[in-house]
């Protein structure tokens, strides 16, 4: 798919999400939402609303855990950790909005287990890119598309907190 000709609503999309992570809590009900900082933060944060969970979702970050970092620092509004809950024998469903590499997984499971020692980790994202470079599946996908290298998809969140989608070109 080109920029051109890729459409995505962001909106009917969560509702896959949604009822994908219903299903995925449906077998595990002591089960923890944790958002990847920023966009499956505020997804995570809208699903534990929407599906009526007690207490409030996790966010997590990849900053300190990321191979890049000496090349990106600590990014300016990047979130801070916050798991509102015992990570220990917990199942937690991470979510995020869009998936590549699968880096950001990586480091953000070295995160998690900072905080201790789950039972079990599945990943639900709204989108699939393709273009791993780590064996990183997750449990559930709304939609898989294709972009260009140096195409970037980006979540974002409006009035509301509705979502919506935006194709970026980066610099290769």
């Amino acid at each position: 798919m080109s920029s051109t000709s890729l459409t995505l609503d962001a909106e009917a999309l969560y509702g896959a999400l949604r009822d994908g992570v219903r299903r995925l809590l449906a077998d595990r009900p002591d089960a923890a939402l944790v958002g990847i900082w920023s966009g499956g933060a505020w997804l995570a944060a809208r699903l534990q609303a929407d599906l009526q969970l007690a207490g409030e979702a996790g966010v997590i970050t990849s900053t300190l855990h990321r191979d890049d970092f000496a090349e990106r620092g600590l990014s300016a509004g990047a979130g801070n950790t916050k798991l509102p809950f015992e990570i220990d024998g917990r199942h937690v469903v991470l979510i995020d909005d869009v998936l590549f590499t699968g880096r950001t997984i990586r480091a953000v499971l070295n995160e998690l287990y900072d905080f201790g020692r789950p039972a079990s980790v599945s990943l639900a994202v709204l989108v699939d890119r393709g273009g791993r470079e780590l064996p990183i599946q997750p449990s559930f996908t709304a939609a898989r598309v294709t972009l260009a290298p140096q195409q970037r998809l980006a979540l974002a969140q409006g009035e509301g907190g509705r979502f919506a989608f935006a194709v970026e070109n980066t610099s290769a």
